[in-house]
């Protein structure tokens, strides 16, 4: 073998950078274990998931930015962004498609047109995409040319050649111009609707999530692994946009305040922690040392151990770390805080800046002057326009223009406040809160800071689309319970194992010292496999487990071509290390095993395009296996062998028991075609009717609906249960077990094509009263929903997907196979340049598929345990 000194470097050098990868993981997986034990001997019952996870939140807050990890190198936060990234049917957490409404996009952008063309064409638009999946913008334009005939113009000063639109937007320019300035305004208010929603997520706090967009269809996936208080997450995600415009006070004007609250809080905090000493002290003193709380839990509580206060004439208050800004938000909003504010000062607004400062990674606080009503004094809709410029310095600046409302008020709120300052917030967050040198009263102004170009093009945009009603809903979603997620590691760690060591098992009794060189291939392949996992920051979900699996299947059959090929030549004859040198090369068995990999890479990669959410994972280490595995296979089994040979030791590719195993093996295959015919004819025959009268048992992914798996303490009859929500649905939802008895599967279309979160959180109620009787004493809809570890009772996982969606995902399961069968036809005609073999090897792919298809619809309503067809069904074919 050439080049062989330097496949071993990069061999060895792509092994310790994995090692090192996956280390980082033990390491976090230590660091949470602490967490449990910590939270474990903090509470009093330990099936109380709530409990639990909130002082797992709290020892995990006090070491997230503590350098004490890892060889004293990094912290808990730096370490977990370095871990493994598990994918929510692992830890737990919530996987959603949100919808930026382009209707309301569209009528914002007309200033609430009443225009019955306009008004008519809308309609016709939402109501055709429930059944397409073409853009709705592309939809309302059809739908609009065809009702207004040419009679009326999307630029008609009562639809989009309204003011604020004037200047690009009138009767003189072309109706394709027109829908091409109104396409750019879309888009630009859902690239806002999507940094927002970013902002909001990496403000939750939740590690290594997953947001992006999808295309240009006002999609945008999110996928936040580990996340627990999901009710808020989905108010988070769906809350429209708010823009305002607040008067600021300074750090001077409050330093009185600062320093009262400061001793009420230490006074609050030494008392809880006198009581918290007497309770201790009632506990076995080992029990209690199990786990020593961090050094700085035990230090003086006080409201300036959080808060860098300054006090200065400025309108930052002080600032925090990120993690600490929960503890200040809650000691500023006592009762006994508040009550030492003026009389003057009583309706004053704590809010956190947008971004932590880029020096000492805190966040600034402000302090802004509410009100009873608390509204602003200026909205978000008087702006008019925004654009990113420069200051006369050639800093970045964005500059805004008001409509007539916006001026008037504007230049009311300047002028009453020169010397002072006003805050610019975006849902909650103050952006910028710059002193007013001057009162503006033309209506345009420049908001200055320390911003970015880019900074300053996203806060523009950000002030554009205050005034577009852009919302925001969840049209598909996926939530793992903590305890669920827990589970499906335990169960994967053990199908991997069981899975790892047969096959490890199996290559060393056929093989011998071969098989052994084999299996070490293959744990290197794992460590590869891992490693890129880890270093790219790629997500492991339960499906890219079981891709994992497959590739170790993948990875020895490689080893096993390469094997027989060698005992061919052996038994011909050929020496020891010409038969390895001829089963190594491309006409030995290299070639067919390039071909298999090749054809197997290609699905992977249309599979990786086509699917969505955790099928996506599967894909994606289908993928990475296969290049690890050729490269451990060919180069990595070489090696090993080469270094044996050349140690002058015998190889012989068997063992005693297998040596003369399928020697004379002679079954003629061919001579059995008829039956072969008539067997699996029948089975397609008698498919196909099934497929007509039965159909197959489509997930909710496929059809749309609602489905729950919800946890009893007592396995409860899924007949009675569906008999119990028939009485609140209305009609019976399907109840199947889930895995063992005590856990039902319910499936629902209630209600399913209407949106919006109330309407989600309706259903919980719905199911959660249906669900009552089966419940335990005491039960309540807090528990029901929670999804903690531990959990006995309640959702332990739930899928929605709305009916739009659902046609999408069929349609592209649909093209994933089609693409599958013709990229295989296609590679073959390159290799083999006939078409005759493309259209046999197609043939009996499809055949395959049909196999699949109808002994899925002839069987599901029968079988014991779950046949339905959704994704990973896609996926699997």
């Amino acid at each position: 073998m050439q080049n062989k000194g330097l496949i071993k470097t990069f061999a060895i050098l792509f092994g310790l950078v994995s090692l090192y990868s996956i280390s980082f993981s033990f390491s976090t997986a230590s660091v949470e274990k602490k967490a449990r034990q910590y939270a474990e001997n903090k509470v009093t019952d330990t099936n109380d998931g709530r409990l639990l996870a909130k002082y797992e939140r709290q020892y995990l807050d006090s070491v997230a930015n503590d350098t004490n990890l890892y060889f004293n190198l990094f912290s808990y936060n730096q370490i977990k962004k370095k871990a493994v990234n598990l994918g929510l049917d692992l830890k737990g957490g919530i996987n959603a498609i949100l919808q930026v409404s382009v209707r309301d996009i569209l009528i914002g952008l007309s200033q609430d047109s009443q225009n019955p063309i306009f008004r008519k064409a809308l309609d016709a638009a939402t109501k055709e995409q429930t059944n397409s999946n073409r853009p709705y913008l592309e939809i309302f334009f059809d739908e609009f040319d065809k009702l207004s005939d040419g009679k009326t113009l999307l630029s008609d000063p009562d639809i989009f050649g309204n003011r604020s639109l004037h200047e690009r937007i009138n009767n003189s320019v072309p109706e394709d111009k027109v829908k091409e300035e109104i396409r750019k305004e879309v888009d630009n208010s859902i690239a806002t609707a999507y940094r927002v929603i970013r902002t909001r997520i990496d403000k939750f706090g939740v590690v290594q999530p997953k947001i992006q967009r999808i295309g240009t269809s006002g999609r945008i996936a999110i996928e936040l692994p580990g996340a627990r208080d999901i009710e808020r997450i989905e108010k988070l995600l769906q809350s429209t946009a708010e823009l305002q415009f607040w008067e600021a006070y300074s750090g001077q004007e409050l330093s009185q305040f600062f320093a009262q609250a400061n001793s009420v809080v230490a006074e609050m905090m030494k008392k809880e922690n006198a009581s918290e000493e007497e309770t201790k002290d009632t506990v076995n003193t080992d029990e209690a040392n199990l786990l020593d709380e961090p050094e700085e839990v035990q230090t003086e509580e006080n409201l300036f151990k959080y808060l860098k206060f300054y006090g200065g004439n400025s309108s930052i208050i002080g600032s925090a770390a990120v993690s600490d800004t929960a503890t200040v938000n809650k000691f500023l909003n006592m009762p006994s805080v508040r009550a030492k504010l003026p009389a003057s000062m009583r309706y004053v607004k704590f809010l956190w800046g947008a971004k932590p400062n880029k020096n000492t990674e805190e966040i600034n606080l402000y302090a802004i002057k509410g009100n009873a009503k608390d509204k602003a004094p200026i909205q978000g809709d008087v702006i008019d326009d925004a654009v990113q410029d420069f200051q006369i310095t050639g800093e970045p600046q964005v500059s805004m223009t008001m409509n007539s409302n916006g001026r008037s008020k504007w230049a009311k709120m300047t002028t009453e406040n020169v010397g002072k300052f006003v805050a610019v917030v975006l849902d909650n967050y103050v952006y910028t809160a710059p002193v007013v040198n001057e009162p503006i009263t033309g209506g345009r102004t420049a908001i200055s800071g320390n911003f970015t170009i880019e900074e300053a093009k996203d806060l523009a945009n950000v002030l554009k689309a205050g005034k577009l009603p852009a919302k925001a809903h969840i049209i598909q979603s996926e939530v793992v319970g903590a305890s669920l997620g827990e589970e499906s590691i335990h169960k994967s760690v053990i199908s991997f194992a069981l899975a790892l060591l047969l096959v490890l098992l199996w290559m060393i009794f056929y093989y011998g010292t071969a098989g052994v060189f084999a299996d070490f291939s293959l744990l290197v392949n794992i460590l590869f496999i891992a490693g890129i996992m880890t270093a790219f920051g790629f997500v492991l979900t339960l499906p890219g487990i079981a891709g994992i699996i497959l590739t170790m299947g993948m990875s020895v059959d490689a080893n096993v071509i390469i094997f027989e090929r060698i005992k061919e030549e052996l038994n011909s004859g050929l020496g020891l290390k010409a038969a390895v040198n001829k089963g190594f090369s491309l006409k030995g068995a290299l070639m067919a095993i390039i071909d298999a990999n090749v054809t197997t890479l290609f699905t992977g990669i249309i599979l990786y395009m086509f699917g969505t959410g955790p099928v996506k994972g599967f894909a994606l280490t289908l993928i990475i296996g296969i290049l690890t595995s050729l490269f451990t296979a060919i180069f990595v089994s070489r090696l090993q062998i080469d270094w044996w040979i050349e140690k002058g030791k015998a190889l012989t590719f068997n063992t005693p028991i297998t040596k003369n195993w399928f020697k004379n093996f002679d079954f003629n295959f061919l001579r059995q075609r008829k039956f072969a015919y008539i067997l699996s004819g029948s089975i397609i025959v008698l498919g196909l009717i099934s497929l007509f009268t039965n159909g197959l048992n489509y997930g909710v992914d496929f059809v749309g609906g609602r489905s729950y798996v919800v946890a009893f303490e007592q396995a409860p009859s899924p007949t009675e249960v569906a008999r119990s929500l028939k009485k609140v649905f209305g009609d019976a939802p399907e109840v199947k077990t889930y895995g063992s008895q005590n856990r039902l599967k319910i499936t629902t279309k209630y209600k399913i094509e209407e949106e919006g979160e109330q309407v989600d959180n309706e259903i919980k109620k719905v199911l959660f009263e249906g669900l009552k009787p089966f419940l335990p004493e005491g039960a309540d809809l807090a528990g029901f929903t929670s999804g903690t570890q531990n959990q006995s009772y309640g959702i332990m996982h739930s899928i929605k997907v709305e009916p739009t969606i659902a046609d999408d995902i069929k349609t592209a399961a649909g093209w994933a196979i089609f693409g599958s069968l013709l990229i295989v036809f296609l590679y073959i005609l390159f290799r083999f340049k006939k078409w005759q073999f493309s259209f046999g090897a197609v043939a009996a792919l499809f055949h395959d598929v049909m196999m699949v298809l109808a002994i899925f619809s002839i069987t599901y309503k029968w079988m014991p345990f779950d046949m339905e067809v959704g994704q990973s069904f896609i996926a699997a074919l």
